[in-house]
């Protein structure tokens, strides 16, 4: 498990693309056979930017063409085509006055990277994320045919006769953070087998706690490049959890990985940033630099990750 930016719920790509599957027939009742509030005027939406938002239905919703509403306007850079810029999603359907989809709360997956492609995204998207600034709350309403094209959207149970109602908070940046150098002897020790990595020893470290510093020790200094944020990675990496009996996953076993400095936790963006090409890092990252409050595969939530990290190459 390379330590990427967790995906949402499946659904999420069929939302996000185009070229989606036809919407099956619905001889029931459509939003055209209702006379409800129009758009904005269906719902009331309360909340704090960057929690899951109170929507209250005042009745089923009927809208056309794409309108735009900033709830909150961040004070971040604005977003441009072309940019990449951190979302939480909640969708709803405003015909059933129902969730249809969120990345909010423990089930959700947290904040996506979403990069502004209007040939790529589907159009309500777009409406909601272009030229706004990083730090706001966007609401969008429209048919589904508006929202999604011709087929709406039935991935997420939005047909194309619906109406859809779409809450988007732009995260703001997070700060850098300058990891601290520590003395290899404060990190985990790399166990090596036939000069493969195995494993990492945590044999007279202390539990971590949860709000601790990154940390890093460069075991082996390369020669090659220095490593910036905005760079592709390749990679052999061995990932802990402190106390475990095995790693959650490795690569030396396998083959290396190449990956985005920019589609990793915030750990590894910061925690190799600054290191040359052929070294060997260590790495402890905090929650929050993690996987924070999410539950992943032989990683409990709030888990503080322990990383070896060949890099091997970078550009």
């Amino acid at each position: 498990m390379l330590p990427r930016l967790h995906r949402p719920l499946a659904a999420l790509l069929p939302v996000l693309f185009l070229g989606l599957a036809a919407c099956g027939g619905d001889d029931g009742a459509r939003p055209t056979d209702i006379e409800g509030p129009q758009g904005f005027d269906a719902v009331e939406i309360a909340g704090d930017q960057g929690v899951q938002p109170e929507v209250t239905w005042k009745g089923q919703m009927e809208a056309g063409k794409l309108e735009v509403k900033t709830l909150v306007e961040g004070e971040g850079d604005p977003v441009a085509k072309g940019d990449s810029v951190s979302t939480n999603l909640w969708i709803g359907n405003g015909f059933s006055k129902t969730e249809a989809y969120t990345t909010y709360g423990d089930e959700g997956g947290g904040a996506q990277p979403i990069a502004v492609d209007e040939e790529e995204l589907a159009p309500i998207f777009v409406k909601a994320l272009e030229g706004q600034t990083k730090g706001s709350r966007v609401a969008v309403v429209g048919s589904a045919t508006e929202a999604f094209g011709e087929n709406g959207q039935p991935a997420l149970g939005i047909g194309d006769g619906d109406t859809v109602l779409l809450i988007a908070d732009l995260m703001a940046d997070p700060k850098p953070v300058k990891p601290k150098r520590v003395p290899a002897s404060q990190l985990p020790k790399v166990v090596e087998k036939g000069g493969v990595v195995k494993r990492l020893s945590f044999q007279g470290l202390k539990e971590p706690a949860a709000d601790g510093d990154l940390l890093r020790s460069v075991v082996k200094r390369g020669t090659g490049a220095v490593v910036t944020e905005d760079m592709t990675v390749t990679a052999n990496y061995l990932g802990h959890v402190y106390g475990a009996k095995k790693p959650f996953d490795e690569s030396f076993s396998k083959e290396p990985v190449p990956f985005s400095l920019q589609e990793v936790v915030k750990g590894w963006t910061y925690g190799l940033s600054g290191v040359k090409v052929g070294s060997r890092v260590l790495l402890q990252i905090p929650p929050e630099l993690g996987y924070g409050a999410q539950e992943k595969e032989n990683i409990p939530a709030n888990s503080t990750l322990y990383f070896v990290v060949d890099i091997i190459s970078a550009e």
